[in-house]
């Protein structure tokens, strides 16, 4: 039985993971709580992997936020998500660790690049600003994993899904993603009878979502795989302008007052969809269509919020 460390197993992509991995035979989960293991502290790292010698370790544990909460606190971003990945990946080598996946983001690639984003654009051109802190500490690991395999002869993979939405997300407007925060928006302008929602930017910004239970697929799908690229993206090939999924979680939520957009605050990146031509080749393809998803992550929402 293969022994199987998903680094942050409460968060929504460790969740999904941990559902996904208990569905399948000949697993074994292994996890503990961010209280009893800082993953910041390099020796309590190196101590537990050597106590517990998984076979495989994917890191879904990581700081994240919104564009504000990126913008407010860089410090914070840049140190956290440094020190988990380093630390892992390190005590992944020195216990000898046969595969690992490091879990990155699409906005670790330039702000103005050529779409959609392959691979092989990271780091020609500067990051978009709100998020750089967090996006440097994600291409550090990334780069890591890379030296480690060519220097040591590891197996790490940087995987970099597209933005991500599903259950157990974060729905806290002071550090949500869009999905979440527009979820979050709604409902409460619904339930309060508001007139308007109000939503950053111009709404003209485009990006490329991907329910969460299609990501946890698709790592289980590349632990099965002899893998020949250090770095795979991971997306659906599908976008949406901010504006029109407004209007979707809009209609969703049955709220019948208007959509304010403030174009006094940021956009974001203007355009982002990734290339997932590597791991498409492969034989994956994602299941979760966005409406389906959208609807799914609303009624779950809704059941928290009801509780």
């Amino acid at each position: 039985m293969k022994k199987v460390w998903i680094a942050g197993h409460n968060g929504m992509v460790g969740s999904a993971l941990v559902k996904v991995f208990l569905k399948k035979k000949n697993y074994k989960i292994l996890k503990i709580n961010k209280k009893k293991l800082d993953l910041r502290n390099q020796n309590d790292v190196n101590k537990w992997v050597k106590k517990n010698q998984p076979d495989i370790i994917i890191n879904a544990a990581a700081k994240v936020g919104g564009i504000k909460h990126n913008a407010n606190f860089p410090a914070h971003f840049i140190y956290d998500n440094l020190m988990i990945s380093i630390n892992i990946i390190n005590a992944a080598y020195i216990n000898k660790v046969k595969k690992l996946f490091n879990l990155g983001s699409a906005c670790i690639y330039p702000k103005h690049c050529k779409q959609p984003i392959k691979e092989d654009y990271l780091l020609t051109g500067e990051l978009e600003k709100t998020n750089e802190a967090y996006a440097i500490a994600k291409i550090a690991s990334l780069k890591a994993c890379e030296y480690y395999n060519k220097q040591l002869g590891t197996k790490y993979y940087s995987l970099q899904p597209t933005n991500l939405y599903g259950e157990n997300d974060n729905f806290d407007l002071n550090s949500s993603h869009v999905i979440p925060a527009l979820i979050n928006k709604f409902y409460h302008a619904k339930i309060n009878s508001k007139e308007t929602v109000e939503i950053w930017g111009s709404g003209k910004a485009t990006r490329e979502f991907m329910h969460v239970d299609d990501l946890a697929e698709a790592i289980f799908f590349l632990s099965q795989k002899k893998i020949s690229n250090n770095v795979l993206n991971i997306g659906t090939g599908e976008e949406i302008s901010i504006k029109d999924l407004a209007k979707k979680i809009c209609k969703i939520s049955n709220f019948k007052g208007k959509i304010k957009f403030n174009t006094k605050l940021p956009d974001g990146t203007p355009r982002r969809i990734v290339d997932s031509y590597r791991l498409k080749k492969m034989g994956w393809r994602p299941k979760i269509y966005l409406d389906e998803g959208l609807v799914k992550t609303y009624k779950y929402f809704v059941s928290q919020k009801v509780k």
